[in-house]
């Protein structure tokens, strides 16, 4: 990785807690970011995006009066939105499955769980930059296509899969679970960058 990578890519961080907005700065710009805004919460979000067209946005999920979840589904289907296709980061401590399909049924392209490290940001961040997913819409659904992977079913057909191969314990997933449900395909392409 470059230091100079992320120079020419905007973020909006939005999160209601002030020490992991710093924190998920400190990462960025250590990637070579020198565009970041900041927002407490999902309210503030949307009036910012008002003025300011981030390239990617990397939220929290649990935030009042507007969570992550509400944000992104906004910024995908309202009438008013300005980039509904700006890809969107979910950082969250919420690792169970049913909470990760919400997440991912809502519009989110690439989810991290909580506690953040720099190679998991780093490689959704390179996901959603060197391997952008098309966007559908499908019933009331509007964001990214949430299927990458093609599986066999009968007589060759192919379809794409959205679940992962194995489940994480008591309910709980793993980083590499929520890859798997993505459709992403575990560590970005050739870019090793070390843990925090």
């Amino acid at each position: 990785m470059t230091v100079a990578y992320l120079e020419n890519i905007s973020f909006l961080i939005v999160d209601d807690n002030a020490f992991m907005r710093q924190i998920v700065k400190r990462i960025l710009s250590t990637m070579g970011s020198k565009k970041i805004q900041e927002a407490e919460d999902g309210a503030d979000a949307l009036k910012l995006l008002r003025i300011f067209s981030p390239d990617i946005i990397i939220t929290d999920w649990v935030m009042d009066p507007i969570d992550g979840i509400e944000m992104t589904r906004m910024i995908r289907t309202a009438n008013d939105s300005k980039n509904p296709f700006v890809p969107i980061i979910m950082l969250t401590a919420h690792s169970e499955l049913t909470r990760i399909i919400e997440a991912r049924d809502s519009g989110i392209n690439e989810i991290v769980i909580k506690p953040v490290s720099v190679k998991a940001l780093f490689s959704r961040v390179q996901m959603v930059i060197e391997r952008p997913r098309n966007y559908v819409k499908v019933g009331n659904y509007f964001g990214p296509d949430r299927r990458r992977k093609q599986v066999e079913v009968r007589d060759g057909e192919k379809r794409k899969s959205t679940l992962p191969d194995q489940m994480g314990n008591g309910g709980e997933l793993s980083q590499d679970d929520v890859n798997a449900l993505m459709g992403a395909e575990g560590k970005a392409r050739g870019t090793d960058v070390g843990t925090s």
